[in-house]
C-alpha cells in the first residue's frame, strides 16, 4: 500500500501523459467490433463524413478515436497488421504536437499512418518526412495501398522530378519526401517569377521520422542553393604550394602559441595564424610573386588571399579522405559526420570546397554565390502543426523543446526489452582495441551469432574488413561508398553467421529480423515454404543469441551510440551489445592524456588487457555530456544568429508573395516614388544645405533623364526654392513630374503587358539585392566575433548592424526601383 502511494507521489511527468491517453486508447478498442461489422465500402465512407463533420465545426481531437479505429481496421484488411495499444499511443502523441521515442522494431511507420490520417481529413496536406529517397519511395508505395483503399491520395517528393510532377504530389493528402528536398522547394519556390510556378502549397502538417538525425544532426548545415560568382580559383594551385613550409604549433608554450607558424582548434575545426606564421607566409608569398613587397595579409585586396591559405591549411590538417570525405567520379563528396551517408551535390562553403580539391589534385570548380539558404530549423519551425518519431530523442528533449517547442515522449514497447548490454572494455593502444574486435567477431561467427559492427568512419570499417579477410570470415560492408545498397545489406544482417560492417547510423530506417528479411522472396505460389524455412532460421539465431551489436568507438553523442545498440532487441528479440574503446580514441582524449597512458602501463595493464570498470563507464558518459552541451551550444548560438536573417527572410518572401499576386502594382509604384524622393530630401541634415543641394541633384538626375526636357530648369529650380518653399511641395511636385514622365514613355505598351513588364523588373531588383544583403550578412557574421576584443556583445552588434544593412537595403531597392523604371523607352 505504500509503495503505491508513493508511486502516485513521484510519478513522473510521461507517466501522467500516458496515463491521461491510455483512456483515449481504450475508447478505440471499445469501438473496434462495431468497425469490424463494416464492409469495406463503409469503412472508405468514413473518409468523407470525418471531412464533412470537420467542415461543419468539429476538430481533429473530436475524430481521433473514430479515425483510428478506422485505420487499424483498414490496416487488417489491408496489410493483415493491427495497431498494438503502443502504437494507437504513439499516433495519440504524435497528434498533439510531440516527439514519440519508440524503440527500433517497434513499427514507427505503420505508427506514422494514423495521424497522418487525421490531419489530411482538412485538405490542407501532410508532409511526411524521411531521412532518404529510397525510404521515402518505400514507405509512399507500402502505405499508399492503406490511404488510397480509404479515399485518400499519396505523392512522393523527388529529386529531379519535373515542377509539374512535384506540384502533382503537393496536392496529394499526404506527401511523402525528403527534408532536403522539402527545404529546397520552398527556396525555390520563393525565387520564381510567376506565382502559378510555385509547387508547394501553404505548409501545414509535418511529421518527421527519425526526426532526432533531421532536426539535431542536420541542423548545424543549412540548405543553400547557390550560382557561381567571380573568383580567383587558380590561386588554390599556387598557395597550396607554401603549405609544405608552414609548422603545426602542438601546444601552448606559457598559454602562448610561439613555436610554430599555425595551431589548430579541432573541436571547433579552426585554424589560426599565429604572429611567427604571419610573418613567415608573407615572405614566402613575396618569393613566390604572389604578394608585391611590402603588401600585407591584411589589406583589403588580399583577404582573399588570407581566407584561401586558411581554408588550404583546413584542407590539408582538418579534413581527411574516407573520414569527412571521399572521392567519387573525381568529384569531392562530403560524408555526413553523424550518419556516416555521402551528401550527393552538397558543397562545402568559404571556399573549402575548391581547397580540398586542390589538395585531392582535382579539376577546381568556381566558388558559389548564395542565391537563397536556410536552415532545417527554420524551416520545420515554418509549419503551424510539427511532430517527430524516433528511438532516441530523450538525451536530447531539452534541445527539442527549447529550440522547437516539442515535448518528448517516451513509449513503452510492446514487448519487453531483454537485450544484454554489456560493460565498455577500454585498451590502451587502438591497434589492441581492433584485435580484441576481431577476435569478438571470430567468436560470434563461429556459433553462428549475426554481427552488427558499427564504426564512425569509412577508414575505421574498411580497417576491420581488411583484417577479417585475412582470417577468412566472410561479411559484408556498408559505408557511404555502398549507399544505395544500404537497405539490402541491412535487411539480411539477421541472418546465421551474417557479419555487417556498417557505419553507425547507415541503414537506418530498415529493420533487422532474426533470420533475415524474407518480404523480397515471398509470392503466392511459396509463402507457406518461404515462412516455415524462415522459422527455422530465426530459432537457430536466437539460440546462437541473436543480434550481437559491437560499437568501435564511442560517438560524442550518447543519442548515437543509443541508435546503434537500438538495432538489437526488437520486438522482446534476444540479443547483446559491447563497445570498445582505446585512450587514443578522440572521445577519450576529452578526459585522460599521455600521462594517463603512462600511470595505467605503470599499474600493470599488460599489452591486450582491457579496462572494464562501472567508474570507466560514468567518466565516458560525462565527457559525452560535456560534449553534447557543447555542440547544443554551438546549434543554439547558429540559430540565434540565423532567427535574425530569417525574420528578414519572412519580410522579403512576403513582399515578394504580395508582388506576384499583385493585379495591379501602379498604386506601390506611386507610393515608392515618393518615399524615394522624401528621402533623398531628407537624408543629410536639413541644415546643411551645400549636401542637400548636391544630394538632390545627384539623385534627381539619375531618376530624370537627360531626355526630359525640362530635367536642368527643375533641378536648379528645386535648388533655388529649397531653403524657401515647402518640402513637401517641391517632393509632390517632383513626383508629379516623374509620373507624367513614365506614363509618356510607356503609352504604347498595352496595360497588361506592363504590368508583367513592372514586376519583371521589380523581382530581378528585389532577388538581386536580396542575394547581396545574404553574403554581406555572412560577412558580418565571420567577423562581429572580433567585437568582443573591444568588450562589445557580439551578438548584441550583429543585431544593430543586421538592423542597418536590411533597413539601407529596403530604401536601396525602392531607388533602384524607380530609377529603374526610369529608364524605360519604349521605340515605336
Amino acid at each position: 500500500m505504500v509503495i503505491k502511494f508513493l508511486k502516485k507521489i513521484f510519478i513522473n511527468n510521461n507517466d501522467k501523459l500516458l496515463n491521461k491517453m491510455m483512456k483515449t486508447v481504450n475508447v478505440i478498442n471499445s469501438m473496434e467490433s462495431n468497425f469490424e461489422k463494416l464492409s469495406n465500402n463503409q469503412l472508405k465512407l468514413k473518409t468523407y463524413d470525418f471531412k464533412k463533420r470537420i467542415k461543419n465545426g468539429e476538430n481533429l481531437d473530436d475524430l481521433l478515436p473514430e479515425a483510428f479505429a478506422t485505420v487499424r481496421e483498414a490496416s487488417k484488411r489491408i496489410f493483415n497488421m493491427r495497431h498494438f495499444d503502443v502504437q494507437l499511443l504513439g499516433g495519440i502523441v504524435l497528434n498533439n504536437k510531440c516527439i514519440a521515442e519508440m524503440r527500433t522494431g517497434e513499427g514507427k511507420t505503420l505508427t506514422s499512418t494514423l495521424p497522418a490520417y487525421l490531419n489530411s481529413l482538412t485538405n490542407k496536406g501532410v508532409h511526411i518526412v524521411t531521412m532518404n529517397n529510397y525510404l521515402a519511395k518505400r514507405d509512399a508505395k507500402k502505405n499508399k495501398l492503406l490511404f488510397n483503399f480509404l479515399n485518400l491520395t499519396v505523392g512522393v517528393n523527388l529529386p529531379n522530378m519535373s515542377a509539374q510532377e512535384k506540384r502533382k504530389s503537393y496536392l496529394a493528402d499526404i506527401t511523402y519526401g525528403t527534408n532536403n528536398e522539402y527545404g529546397f522547394d520552398y527556396l525555390r519556390d520563393n525565387m520564381v517569377s510567376s506565382f502559378k510556378d510555385k509547387v508547394q502549397r501553404k505548409l501545414n502538417y509535418a511529421l518527421i521520422d527519425e526526426v532526432d538525425s533531421i532536426l539535431i544532426d542536420e541542423a548545424r548545415t543549412p540548405l543553400i542553393i547557390s550560382g557561381e560568382s567571380e573568383n580567383n580559383k587558380n590561386l588554390y594551385t599556387k598557395i597550396k604550394k607554401i603549405i609544405p613550409y608552414l609548422i603545426l604549433q602542438h601546444e601552448k608554450e606559457n598559454n602562448i602559441y610561439n613555436s610554430g607558424h599555425f595551431y589548430l582548434d579541432r573541436k571547433n575545426k579552426q585554424v589560426y595564424l599565429t604572429e611567427k606564421g604571419l610573418i613567415a607566409i608573407e615572405k614566402i608569398l613575396i618569393l613566390k610573386n604572389i604578394l608585391k613587397k611590402k603588401e600585407t595579409l591584411y589589406s583589403n585586396k588580399n583577404i582573399s588571399i588570407m581566407h584561401q591559405i586558411i581554408s588550404l591549411i583546413k584542407a590539408y590538417y582538418l579534413f581527411h579522405k574516407n573520414v569527412d570525405y571521399i572521392i567519387e567520379n573525381n568529384n569531392i563528396v562530403i560524408v555526413d559526420e553523424h550518419t556516416g551517408r555521402i551528401m550527393p551535390g552538397r558543397r562545402w562553403s568559404d571556399g573549402l570546397h575548391q581547397a580540398i580539391e586542390s589538395k585531392e589534385n582535382l579539376f577546381i570548380k568556381d566558388e558559389h554565390q548564395t542565391h537563397a539558404s536556410i536552415t532545417f530549423q527554420n524551416y520545420f519551425r515554418l509549419y503551424p502543426k510539427l511532430s517527430g518519431m524516433t528511438g532516441t530523442a530523450h538525451t536530447e528533449s531539452f534541445e527539442f523543446s527549447y529550440i522547437y517547442d516539442l515535448e518528448t515522449i517516451i513509449i513503452p514497447t510492446n514487448a519487453k526489452m531483454i537485450r544484454k548490454d554489456f560493460s565498455d572494455l577500454v585498451y590502451i593502444t587502438e591497434k589492441e582495441k581492433i584485435y580484441a574486435i576481431v577476435q569478438d567477431i571470430k567468436k560470434c561467427y563461429l556459433r553462428s551469432q549475426p554481427v552488427l559492427v558499427g564504426t564512425i568512419s569509412i577508414e575505421k570499417s574498411e580497417m576491420i574488413s581488411h583484417l577479417l579477410k585475412k582470417i577468412g570470415i566472410p561479411h559484408n560492408v556498408l559505408n557511404a561508398k555502398l549507399h544505395a545498397k544500404e537497405a539490402k545489406i541491412i535487411a539480411q544482417a539477421g541472418k546465421q553467421k551474417s557479419i555487417t560492417i556498417a557505419t553507425n547510423m547507415a541503414g537506418r530506417g530498415t529493420d533487422i529480423m532474426l533470420g533475415g528479411n524474407i518480404e523480397s522472396k515471398i509470392n503466392k505460389n511459396n509463402i507457406s515454404k518461404i515462412k516455415k524455412i524462415w522459422e527455422q532460421e530465426n530459432k537457430k539465431v536466437l539460440f546462437s543469441g541473436g543480434l550481437h551489436v559491437i560499437g568501435t568507438e564511442r560517438h560524442e553523442s550518447r543519442r548515437i551510440d543509443n541508435q546503434l545498440r537500438g538495432r538489437s532487441g526488437r520486438q522482446g528479440d534476444v540479443g547483446s551489445s559491447r563497445f570498445y574503446l582505446s585512450m587514443e580514441d578522440n572521445l577519450m582524449k576529452i578526459f585522460s592524456s599521455s600521462k594517463t597512458v603512462d600511470l595505467l602501463r605503470k599499474l600493470g595493464v599488460k599489452y591486450g588487457e582491457p579496462i572494464e570498470h562501472p567508474w570507466v563507464n560514468k567518466a565516458i558518459s560525462n565527457a559525452q555530456k560535456k560534449v553534447e552541451t557543447r555542440n547544443f551550444e554551438i546549434r543554439k548560438q547558429l540559430l540565434e544568429y540565423d532567427d535574425i536573417i530569417n525574420e528578414q527572410r519572412k519580410i522579403i518572401y512576403k513582399q515578394r508573395d504580395n508582388l506576384l499576386i499583385s493585379k495591379n502594382i501602379s498604386k506601390n509604384i506611386i507610393k515608392m516614388r515618393k518615399e524615394v524622393i522624401s528621402y533623398i530630401f531628407y537624408k543629410y541634415d536639413i541644415f546643411d544645405v551645400r549636401k542637400i543641394k548636391e544630394n538632390i541633384k545627384n539623385n534627381i538626375k539619375k531618376i530624370l533623364l537627360k531626355k526630359f526636357n525640362m530635367q536642368k530648369k527643375y533641378i536648379k529650380y528645386i535648388v533655388k526654392k529649397f531653403s524657401t518653399s515647402s518640402n513637401e511641395k517641391i517632393i509632390n511636385n517632383i513626383v508629379n513630374q516623374l509620373k507624367k514622365n513614365y506614363e509618356k514613355r510607356t503609352f504604347l505598351i498595352k496595360k497588361n503587358k506592363k504590368i508583367l513588364l513592372e514586376k519583371k523588373i521589380m523581382l530581378q531588383i528585389l532577388d538581386k539585392l536580396w542575394q547581396d544583403h545574404i553574403n554581406e550578412m555572412d560577412y558580418l557574421r565571420q567577423g562581429i566575433h572580433f567585437r568582443g576584443y573591444a568588450q562589445k556583445d557580439p551578438k548584441q552588434e550583429y543585431k544593430i548592424d543586421s538592423f542597418n544593412i536590411f533597413s539601407n537595403m529596403l530604401n536601396n531597392l525602392k531607388y533602384e526601383i524607380i530609377v529603374c523604371l526610369s529608364k524605360i523607352n519604349v521605340i515605336k
